[in-house]
């Protein structure tokens, strides 16, 4: 019968490796979605070279891209948005309620505010409902923002407005004074429908626990968390990344930490526009997994136990290669390069993208060869048919993964099975 994860079992896969078809628990905190790729700005800081103005065609083409994946993104979603809040006192731990937050490019542009960011909100709204409920935040640079538009977004239920274009490097916003009144014209705004300002920093992670609505700001400002800028898309070209070797991104929030501790706090998963799902808003090398095609969930149960996901779920990806023959100081080397400017830079998000490049495929590939293992076998229990023999790399696999949280049982079974089929 469908249930949560014996305890033994490890993860989805081993438990169905031995004749027990599961469920995971359906929970997380935190999902960033980028919706689509589309931006009314061409910003030289930004981080990815897609989110840029769009026309005619091309414009067509990335609505339309989001559009499509929209419905079975979200439906592939957890099934529910609540996780358990660690941060409680041993005994006190409760169920909360998380967040989805809703970026681009330029999530209100008018060409997708009400064919596709409108549509995305319902659908949450809807099935969170009966599930707990979802916060849902509309990331903005907020100079597209009118009075309509935010009535238009708290009638949907929108939980928070975030500003993001705070800084210098958004045209129009050079300087305090621009910034300030720019800041004032948008609070005035917010506070006209009846929205507070956020007392908590965007980095804060526990900032959507406040009653809503609310509004914030921020920016790629020097002191800000993002302000030494990730080494992405056209802030590389522009050689402006400042962070160093020191500057781990993945130990933060918006990072890697905890990505696959998707029942409890502190867990965030980023998605774009075609449904690939990343472990960091950075986004590593190569995608998790495409949730055009699987549940989030099962992508994420998947990598448990596989030692370089589990690096980066603990905010240290210099170690993700010790299984692979890359010890720490390989993986600082490869973490050097140069700016296109000719400056030396490192840092481990460089390291990152080539253990990703030289390494990583090929482990990715046998994670979704295990869900379609598991899948298979629960099909067929659930049909009575005869399932084909699960591919000895996924029996293995999946006695890696249950080895690594809970060795006794679930082992011992999975190597029983592995000599039947010799």
């Amino acid at each position: 019968m469908l249930g949560i994860i014996r305890p033994g079992c490890g993860s989805i896969q081993a438990c169905v490796s031995i004749g027990i078809v599961v469920r995971p628990l359906q929970r997380m905190e935190s999902i960033y979605y980028v919706m689509a790729w589309a931006c009314h700005r061409k910003c030289k800081h930004c981080y990815e070279n897609r989110f840029r103005p769009y026309v005619r065609g091309a414009l067509a083409e990335v609505v339309e891209q989001a559009q499509s994946s929209y419905a079975r993104i979200i439906d592939h979603f957890p099934e529910r948005m609540r996780y358990i809040d660690l941060a409680e006192g041993p005994g006190q731990h409760t169920e909360k309620t998380g967040r989805i937050i809703l970026s681009g490019g330029e999530s209100l542009l008018d060409a997708v505010r009400e064919t596709v960011t409108y549509p995305v909100i319902e659908r949450l709204q809807q099935r969170y409902r009966n599930q707990g409920g979802v916060k849902v935040v509309v990331q903005t640079t907020g100079d597209l923002l009118t009075d309509r538009i935010v009535a238009e977004l708290l009638e949907r239920g929108v939980y928070m407005i975030s500003i993001a274009s705070v800084d210098d490097f958004h045209v129009g916003m050079e300087g305090e004074v621009k910034q300030k009144a720019f800041v004032d014209k948008l609070s005035a705004m917010f506070d006209r429908h009846g929205m507070k300002a956020s007392g908590l920093s965007a980095t804060t992670r526990n900032w959507h626990e406040e009653e809503g609505p609310l509004y914030g700001f921020f920016g790629a400002t020097p002191d800000s968390w993002i302000g030494k800028l990730w080494p992405r898309g056209r802030a590389w070209d522009n050689s402006l990344p400042r962070s160093t070797v020191a500057d781990n991104f993945c130990n933060r929030w918006s990072g890697g930490l905890n990505f696959l501790r998707h029942q409890y706090s502190g867990s965030e998963i980023s998605v774009e526009p075609d449904g690939s799902v990343y472990a960091c808003c950075v986004k590593t090398k190569l995608p998790l997994g495409n949730l055009n095609e699987e549940p989030l969930i099962e992508i994420l149960d998947s990598l448990v136990g596989v030692p370089a996901f589990e690096a980066i779920t603990a905010g240290h990806p210099e170690r993700m290669g010790l299984a692979h023959g890359w010890d720490e100081a390989r993986f600082i080397e490869a973490s050097r390069t140069t700016l296109p400017d000719g400056t030396p830079y490192e840092n481990l998000c460089i390291g990152c993208d080539r253990f990703h490049e030289q390494m990583l495929g090929p482990v990715l590939a046998q994670a979704r060869a295990r869900r379609e293992d598991a899948r298979a076998a629960a099909r067929a229990l659930r049909t009575g048919a005869t399932a084909a023999q699960p591919r000895p790399l996924a029996v293995a696999a999946a006695a890696d993964h249950a080895s690594s949280l809970d060795p006794a049982p679930a082992r011992k079974k999975i190597i029983a099975i592995k000599e039947q089929s010799r």
